[in-house]
């Protein structure tokens, strides 16, 4: 059996520097915004290229933060319209209503499955005060294009990058430094994966920093004293200190996963099956490799029969969830389709190529 992602295989190299850092951890007494989480947000803002990071409970929370955040600055008020990707996670459009604002839907780009330069230009309103970009599996959405349409029509770009770990533009700018600010999962299946929940927020907004720092824990920077309405979102001391031993790590990762995507692209032969866009560059960490078929129950039948393991990213979409009913009735033929046809296939930093080798001949057989 390949497993669809194997996260005993991924920590098990890094597992006596854990012990380590968990020895650590228990003889200083601190488990809450210690120097571990301290040092994790210095060391991530450098690796991203920004200013500023501050570290959350989850990636949702770094979203919803974001938001919260740009309300009580005053770049943004309850109600404003953000506009968001159809065709992403539901955590996506969460944070937009939990902050109380508007998500407008628009339909992404038939290669790359990204939101549509095209459609949001559509949909853009004398109410639109924001836009949320997703890189969606790990590939960088098309930046330049929304930061001008953004840069025009006086929008905030927030990018969703919790798949999307270490992804470089073509002028050698990374996720997370791309935009006014972004939010990060490190959920233990991310490219840089915490063993629990985690996230953090990158920006180069010193304002926009200091009012996550007070919001993330109870609305204060300093103990009693409370400024805003706040929550209780701080990123683990112990997941911090994890964090820091795998991050140097990242990059070396990136690429096999990249070598892993780019065999698939070249050895993956079938007219069943449709690979993934791909340009070759850096702008794509694989965090997952969706390819898309017309049967999907079937071809996932026939990976089981095979031993190969798969996910579907995402079964349902966001419009078409219960939690999201009011949404039900919006006209999003593309997303739907998109939906009901992608499956992922195995891929990790540390595949073997005989695994790799043998993905690749089942797929070619189907």
């Amino acid at each position: 059996m390949i497993k669809f992602l194997d996260l005993q295989k991924i920590n098990a190299e890094y597992e006596e520097k854990f012990k380590v850092e968990f020895q650590q951890f228990l003889d200083t007494g601190c488990y809450i915004l210690g120097n571990g989480v301290e040092q994790f947000e210095t060391n991530f803002a450098e690796y991203c290229g920004a200013k500023h990071c501050v570290g959350v409970g989850n990636g949702l929370d770094a979203l919803t933060l974001i938001f919260k955040g740009y309300i009580e600055v005053g770049k943004l008020k309850e109600g404003d319209e953000v506009i968001v990707p159809a065709n992403t996670y539901i955590a996506s459009i969460l944070s937009v209503l939990h902050a109380g604002l508007t998500p407008v839907f628009v339909e992404p780009d038939r290669n790359t499955y990204n939101i549509s330069i095209e459609e949001i230009e559509k949909h853009i309103s004398p109410k639109t005060k924001a836009i949320l970009v997703v890189h969606l599996y790990g590939q960088l959405a098309d930046m330049d294009a929304i930061n001008s349409l953004a840069s025009l029509n006086d929008l905030l770009v927030i990018e969703d990058a919790a798949q999307a770990h270490g992804a470089i533009n073509s002028k050698g700018i990374k996720a997370g430094n791309l935009s006014d600010a972004a939010g990060f999962s490190f959920y233990p299946s991310k490219n840089l994966g915490a063993l629990g929940d985690a996230g953090a927020v990158v920006t180069n907004d010193s304002e926009l920093a200091n009012c996550i720092s007070a919001l993330r824990n109870y609305g204060g920077l300093q103990k009693y004293v409370n400024g805003y309405v706040g929550y209780n979102s701080r990123m683990d001391e112990l997941q911090a200190m994890f964090l820091n031993v795998k991050l140097p790590n990242l990059e070396r990762d990136n690429e096999r996963r990249r070598s892993v995507a780019r065999r698939y692209l070249s050895e993956i032969n079938n007219s069943k099956i449709k690979l993934p866009f791909y340009d070759g560059s850096d702008n794509h960490v694989f965090h997952v490799f969706v390819v898309v078929v017309e049967n999907r129950d079937h071809f996932s039948e026939y990976l089981d029969d095979s031993g190969i393991g798969w996910l579907i990213h995402y079964p349902t979409p966001p419009h078409r969830q219960k939690a999201l009913i009011n949404f039900c009735n919006l006209s999003l033929p593309l997303t739907d389709q998109i939906h009901q046809k992608v499956i992922s296939i195995p891929m990790s930093p540390v595949m073997e190529d005989k695994e790799v080798s043998r993905v690749i001949d089942i797929l070619n057989a189907y």
